[in-house]
């Protein structure tokens, strides 16, 4: 068993690729804790503990864990809905830890009984939906501290009571939430070396302290390694099990879908392919842990998970320094961080807010297929004013039965290959088609044949880009979409990312066979011409690999006979 064997091979990128993902996760932690409601110290333990095990555990060789604004904004529900019903935070804390502690088991189980599988069903709709709703989210709870104030906890309260938020203003930390949202976006054009949340939780509170402006600041946050809490869950009793099994229930699976979104998004840029059972183990291990010391529960995080990549973190042990680097700061700097203003805070999570919404779903709202945009916009509108996990519920829901009533429809509209086959030729290894028995060995050695079935759906969108690991080195590409009835939004993003990450390989890319309908989908996004070139749309596969021949010759001076 190699689980605590380490590749050190790289250790150098891994500690740039760790500490730069700690100095980003540092000003997000301590926000996030504020946000939860149980305090700043709450965002450090969860970054540090999570940040740490999740890495070591994991099935993501350079995934980057903390809390995370999708599972930050259902604690800070749990804790508010925990607090008023046992009258205070402090008779509510063991009920609150024993939920984290829950989720993070729930997680290990639906690792252990390999669910993390099945997260490639989730359509794009869905997944844009919800983490739009996440971005409003986070955007509204920021409204009070953005004035100035101290903001209800739940969104229908804080929109009714938004009145309250525009009279009496502290205008002092209007100026510096806007200064820090300033800072995080302009900064970047100066110099991308530093990240623009760490010069902004820097320079603000000094700005704050030199001109005594009075504002709303974190306050105390224990220096010191953190103490352990089993005391608090002493005080539980079976009367408390109906407030604790859903909202875990919420969190693990809002985790485990957070999490295997960023490890997707990491085998993306590192060209590996992550184990999303054992990333689950390694999720639910460290929230566990986590909330015996009194941290928040989190999830893979993307945008810390990039800076790592980016960085040149290569290995786990990346992960494990961004963690370690956090717990050096607490150690020394925790009494400095009692100073940064909580319109700091809110500035930051705006910025973040803004980040989580989809604007790509958006902007194609008008050009991907009606049933998406309705399942996007109402998935959208459930994780704002209903719950999360019931959004993500509907939207499967929705989306189960308008692919079912799709299929109907494609029934009746097409006929069925008699010639079964044809189905065995998947790859360049397999039986060809009936026009491409004449093609020579030699010539499919440059020209990779991709044949396309029936719809590409969000339950085929991910295993399509698996045959990606196997075609470097080829030049040409060809898309056979004559059996390819109709393609939704998750199959025309799984196309794009894939033929983006040939096109970077220096590959050219040709498609035959397109149905009027498909063909109309993918020119409403703009892929033809922006990212295939017109003179390589084919109706006819022939006349595609006779050009093909062509461009062999101009470039080689060789003809590669078929």
């Amino acid at each position: 068993m190699n689980l605590f064997k380490f590749n050190f091979k790289y250790i150098k990128d891994d500690l740039f690729g760790g500490i730069t993902a700690g100095v980003v996760a540092l000003p997000l932690a301590l926000a996030f804790g504020v946000q939860s409601g149980m305090g700043a110290e709450a965002g450090l333990y969860g970054a540090i503990i999570l940040g740490f095990l999740a890495a070591m555990f994991g099935g993501t060789s350079t995934q980057v864990s903390g809390p995370t604004g999708p599972m930050t904004v259902v604690s800070a529900v749990l804790i508010a809905t925990a607090v008023s019903e046992y009258g205070g935070l402090e008779n509510a804390i063991g009920v609150i830890l024993l939920t984290f502690l829950l989720a993070g088991a729930i997680q290990i189980v639906l690792g252990v009984l390999k669910v993390g599988q099945y997260i490639k069903f989730i359509p794009y709709p869905v997944v844009s939906g919800f983490m739009s709703g996440i971005g409003v989210i986070i955007i509204i709870l920021q409204i009070f501290p953005f004035f100035g104030k101290a903001s209800p906890k739940k969104i229908t309260d804080i929109i009714l009571n938004i009145g309250t938020a525009l009279t009496d203003i502290n205008w002092f930390s209007v100026i510096i939430a806007t200064l820090t949202i300033g800072v995080i976006y302009l900064f970047p054009k100066i110099t991308k070396a530093i990240p623009s949340t760490l010069v902004a939780i820097i320079i603000m509170p000094v700005v704050t302290l030199l001109l005594g402006w009075e504002v709303p600041k974190i306050g105390d946050i224990p220096r010191g390694l953190p103490e352990l809490k089993i005391s608090s869950f002493l005080n539980f009793g079976l009367g408390d099990i109906p407030t604790v099994l859903m909202p875990a229930i919420t969190l693990a699976a809002l985790g485990a879908i957070d999490s295997l979104l960023t490890s997707v998004v990491a085998d993306n840029l590192t060209k590996t392919r992550h184990n999303s059972d054992k990333e689950l183990v390694g999720q639910g291990i460290g929230n566990m842990v986590s909330s015996i010391f009194g941290g928040i529960p989190g999830a893979g995080a993307t945008m810390r998970t990039v800076v790592n990549i980016n960085a040149g973190g290569k290995t786990r042990i990346s992960g494990m320094v961004h963690g370690l680097f956090l717990l050096v700061v607490l150690l020394g700097l925790g009494t400095l961080a009692s100073e940064i203003p909580l319109s700091v805070l809110a500035g930051i999570l705006i910025t973040v807010g803004i980040g989580i919404i989809d604007y790509k779903g958006f902007r194609h709202i008008r050009s991907v297929p009606k049933s998406d945009s309705i399942i996007m916009l109402i998935v959208l509108v459930a994780t704002v004013f209903v719950d999360l996990l019931q959004a993500v519920g509907i939207g499967m829901v929705l989306a189960t039965f308008l692919f079912m009533k799709k299929m109907s429809e494609m029934s009746e509209e097409h006929t069925t290959v008699k010639n079964l086959d044809d189905y065995q030729n998947e790859n360049n290894n397999g039986l060809k088609w009936e026009d491409e028995k004449e093609l020579t060995t030699d010539f499919l050695k440059k020209v990779y044949i991709k044949h396309l079935y029936g719809p590409i759906f969000f339950g085929f969108s991910s295993s399509m880009k698996n045959f990606m690991g196997d075609v470097e080195g080829i030049d040409y590409f060809v898309f056979r979409f004559e059996r390819v009835p109709f393609v939704d939004q998750s199959g025309l993003y799984a196309l794009e990312d894939i033929i983006e990450d040939l096109k970077k390989q220096g590959a050219k890319i040709f498609i035959t066979g397109l149905n009027e309908r498909t063909e109309a989908q993918l020119r409403k996004i703009d892929f033809m011409p922006s990212l295939i070139e017109e003179e390589h749309v084919y109706d006819d596969f022939d006349d595609c690999i006779m050009d093909i021949k062509n461009e062999m010759k101009k470039e080689n001076g060789i003809l590669v006979e078929g």
